[in-house]
Parts: structure tokens; sequence; C-alpha cells
């Protein structure tokens, strides 16, 4: 178990190099970056009398060597591992008592096979499961979870609740854990004190408060964050703006126009985004002018006519200036104003519905135009949008807009008649799970009708559905198919189903 060094993790107390000056020697050679000598006095370090080296090392007077090199970084390691002298640090206060229930034995058990590498996909689900209801995790599987977690941003907002008062006891002693004194410690924000959550709460509390918040009261969200918005942080700032998306209200629209001036650039396009969802707001009305001087339709065609600048204004609205590489600066121009126009607005200024005006050919600009029109339906989860560009180009990201009855609908017509490729992969993704019985069927029968030619993107499916699928569903895959790959799918779901029983 790693604990927190009274030195920084880079900079031996002995004035040895650090990892980055190793790893920056093992890139480019010991010959071209010679290492400075250890201190000799450093008990334990190479070239001191108790340090034992590998036979035949050189000298640590000259050039460092290939075996000089390894020492040296072996050394770095346990020391990092060993962390801190306990005659250096003092005595260390005891962890605080848990006041949550640990998993079962059987679910710990589970967990640590997982880490093990059994089923690693499944590590996400079976945490979001565990901190969903409340509970922690054995107290022997901490440090490696937590080293998960340094390396996995996708898993830490559970992690809060699953590591207990040990867990944030640990993340105390070694900064490489410290991530997890900023995620959420309770399954259930209403609880405690209001004040005392918002005004010393960690952020993921103070975040998830906020969103209990919005949810019962959107007003009094809203005034909340106001009384404290310029003590916040801008990372904090941005992340708060995000609560605000549930129960969005044009009574938020002054709020949100006043941080179109905010200093931080995620802060500021946070705003854009959310008064994008609004297509009343002045920011819509704003990219509604502009969109009318860009798009226009002559002779059955789209004239598309690219902005010539981007002003100060249109950087306010959450336009960007600076163009990925590879694209032309009008050509981003054009997409984002597109992007961020009311989708609404098209119909009466082009004189088209949707699925008319994504069917006309756009002279010169067809992709920057259609990609907006994507972009935009994402970002204001406009459906109709979404299902006719959908047709157009089968994007997950489009499927995940429509109504859950209606992506399964659709994923699954699209199963059927598509053949197995990346896009069909992609597209799942975009289906949200546990995936029901028609789309899982869908899958399953592709799964049968491929497996004769063993694509070899079929293990990529089966995976899919056997970790996106209702995992109550593992009788109807065993009972379905004998062919293996079936099988795979029925197997991984009863080990989903397994999961699921072993936390209630």
């Amino acid at each position: 178990m790693s604990a927190a060094s009274d030195t920084p993790a880079d900079v031996p107390p002995d004035g040895s190099p650090g990892w980055e000056e190793l790893v920056s020697a093992a890139l480019v050679g010991t010959d071209r970056r010679p290492l400075p000598p250890a201190s000799p006095a450093s008990p334990g370090s190479p070239g001191s009398p108790d340090f034992v080296g590998s036979e035949g090392s050189t000298s640590f007077g000259g050039r460092a060597s290939e075996v000089e090199l390894l020492e040296r970084a072996v050394l770095h390691t346990v020391r990092a591992r060993a962390g801190r002298r306990l005659r250096e640090a003092g005595a260390l206060d005891l962890a605080p008592a848990e006041s949550r229930p640990e998993v079962s034995r059987a679910a710990g058990d589970r967990l640590a096979r997982i880490l093990g590498g059994e089923r690693p996909r499944l590590l996400a689900e079976w945490l979001e499961t565990a901190a969903a209801r409340g509970r922690r995790v054995p107290p022997h599987l901490l440090p490696e979870l937590l080293d998960q977690g340094a390396a996995d941003r996708s898993i830490r907002r559970h992690l809060g609740v699953l590591a207990g008062n040990r867990g944030r006891w640990l993340a105390g002693l070694n900064p490489a854990w410290g991530f997890l004194l900023e995620e959420a410690t309770a399954t259930d924000p209403a609880s405690g004190s209001a004040r005392e959550i918002w005004e010393l709460g960690t952020p993921g509390d103070r975040r998830a408060h906020l969103g209990a918040l919005r949810a019962a009261d959107p007003a009094e969200a809203r005034r909340l964050l106001e009384a404290t918005w310029e003590r916040e942080t801008p990372g904090d700032r941005a992340a708060f703006l995000e609560v605000l998306a549930d129960g969005l209200s044009f009574d938020d629209e002054p709020f949100l126009e006043a941080a179109l001036d905010d200093r931080r650039r995620e802060v500021r396009h946070q705003a854009a985004d959310l008064l994008t969802r609004l297509p009343g707001s002045r920011l819509g009305l704003r990219m509604a002018e502009r969109a009318a001087r860009c798009l226009a339709v002559e002779g059955g065609r789209i004239q598309a006519t690219p902005p010539g600048a981007c002003d100060a204004a249109m950087e306010r609205d959450g336009i960007r200036a600076r163009p990925p590489r590879g694209t032309g600066e009008r050509s981003w121009w054009l997409q984002q104003t597109v992007a961020r126009t009311p989708l609404g607005v098209w119909a009466d200024l082009l004189g088209r519905p949707p699925r008319e005006l994504v069917r006309m050919k756009v002279v010169d600009w067809g992709r920057e135009v259609m990609a907006g029109w994507v972009r935009a339906a994402v970002l204001q989860g406009d459906p109709e949008w979404a299902r006719v560009l959908f047709a157009w180009d089968p994007l997950a990201d489009l499927l995940a807009v429509l109504p859950r009855a209606d992506q399964e609908r659709v994923a699954a017509d699209f199963v059927r008649r598509h053949g197995l490729d990346g896009q069909l992969i992609m597209v799942l993704g975009g289906a949200a799970a546990p995936w029901g019985p028609d789309l899982t069927r869908a899958v399953l029968e592709k799964i049968i009708e491929v497996s004769g030619s063993q694509p070899w993107n079929l293990g990529e499916l089966t995976r899919l559905a056997g970790e996106r699928a209702d995992p109550a569903l593992c009788l109807t895959a065993e009972r379905l198919s004998p062919e293996p790959s079936v099988q795979e799918v029925a197997s991984l779901l009863r080990f989903r189903d397994d999961m699921s029983k072993e936390l209630q």
C-alpha cells in the first residue's frame, strides 16, 4: 500500500534522478544523456555499501550504463511503494470508522476477480451498481481499486462512495489517489445539512447537492449558485453549469448570458451550449441572424456563404475562432454557426421541412452544413432532426438523441439490414443500455448470420452484446443457438446477472 512521502514523488531524498529523468535517459540512451551520480551517503542507493546491484555493473562515478539505469529505476519503484519513513512522518492517525455496509463476500470476491483480469470491461458496471446501493468495497481491494481510478477518470465518480472513510484516509496519504477527495461521498445528496454540504462538502458532494436541489426547485438551485458564483473556481463553475441542463428554462437566461463573459473558456462554452438549447434565447436570435447570411435556397439547391471572419461577438456566443488541424477557418466557422442556430429556424428560412433539407444538395459546403446540423441535433436534443439525419448518416450520437423506445426500434432495424462492420458496432454504442428483447435478438441473429465466416470484428460484437443487453435475457441467449459466439454472449449475461444479484 502506497503512502505519501514528505518529498515530491519525482525527487528522491538522496538527490538521485527522478522518474522522468530516468525515462528520458532510457529513451535517448545513456551514452547521450548520462545520469548524475547518486549520493553515496544515502542508504540503499546505488554506490552505497549496503546496495546490492547487478553483477558487473559499471562504476557510478562516470557515464551511467544501462545496468545502472535499470538499478536506479528499480530503486525508485521500491522507494515509491515503501511510502514514507516513519521516523520522518511521525505517527499516523487511525482511519475513521466506517458508516456504510460492506458489499457481500460474494460480491467482493467477484470484484477481486474483475480486478485480476476476469471480464475487466465490467468493472465500471460493478462499481456503478454497488455505489447506487450505498455499499463500500472490502478494505484489502482499496489500493488496487484506487490505482485503477488514478488511471481511469471514468470510474472515479463511483469511488467516493465505495472507498468509504478508509479510502479517503488513504487518499490523504498518497497524492496519486488525491482525486478521491474531490468526489461525491453521499449516495443521497439531500442528506445532511444543505448549508454544510454547500459550504464544506467536496466538489462532488456540492455538484450532487446542486443537482438534487435543481430537480426539486430549479429557481432555488440557480439562486444558490448565483450567490457563490464569483467565489467558485473556474473548474467548479463549468461543472455547476452542467447541472443547470436539468430543468433548463428562460428563467436561467440572464444568468447564462452573464456567464458568456466569464474568464474561463470552458465556462463560456458551457453557457453557450445551454443557451443554444433555448431556441428563443437572445443567443438563439443572434445565431439565426448569422444563419440567414450564410444559407439560402436558390434554384432548388442550398447556397452556403461561410462567415468571412470570426469577430468577438461570435466568439462570445460560443464559436471558436481557431479550427482543428486540417480544417479551414471559414469551413470551421460555418459548421459552428449552423450547429448553434436553433433548428426550428431552418424550415422558415429555407422553406423546406427537415426531411427535404437533408436531401437537398448544398453547393460547395455540403459537408460543413451537414456536420453542423448533426451537431445541432445532438446539442439541442431534437428527435425529429436526429431521425432524418440518422437515415442520411447513421451515427451513434444521433441514435442517442431518440427516445428510448425509438432507439430500440431504429437500432434493431439498422442491425437487421446492415452488415457487420465498424459502423454497426459504433451505432450500437449509441443505444442506451440495457438493451431490450427486440434489439438483443436482432444482434444475436446477426451473430448467428456471420459466425460461419468469422469476420474479424465478430468478437467485438459478441462482447458488446454481452455487456449492453439486459442480463435477465441470459436464458433467451442460451436457448437461441448452440453457436459458440451466442453462448459466449449468454455466459457474459449470466456473469452480469449473478453480479447484480450479489450486490442486492
